[in-house]
């Protein structure tokens, strides 16, 4: 898990257009929850946030994501409020960040 100090390559942080923005980030994530991937090596991520969308919905996990990527919250942290699970919180910015990753090196192709 990233520290207190991690930074995320997203536009709304960079400033730089080529980077993905939080919301491709946050739609991909409702994406793939709703449609998770089989037979692929990150499936696990696709079908844990399914869990998660169906049990707060999709406005949590959007705050969630803007805090953890943009607003550089902890994982943790970044479910005040919103009556999400510490322990979910991880799994949303874990996610996040892996996607935004996967976004960004699609772009760099």
């Amino acid at each position: 898990m990233p520290d207190n100090d991690a930074l995320y390559d997203v536009r709304e942080r960079t400033k730089n257009p080529e980077h993905a923005s939080v919301d491709d980030v946050v739609e991909l994530v409702l994406e793939r929850a709703q449609h998770p991937r089989t037979e692929h090596r990150d499936a696990h991520l696709d079908e844990m946030m399914a869990t998660v969308v169906d049990r707060y919905g999709t406005g949590p996990v959007r705050t969630v994501i803007h805090r953890v990527l943009v607003d550089g919250t902890p994982f943790r942290t970044a479910t005040h409020g919103l009556e999400m699970s510490n322990f979910d919180g991880v799994r949303v910015g874990t996610t996040a960040g892996q996607f935004l990753d996967e976004l960004n090196a699609q772009d760099d192709d």
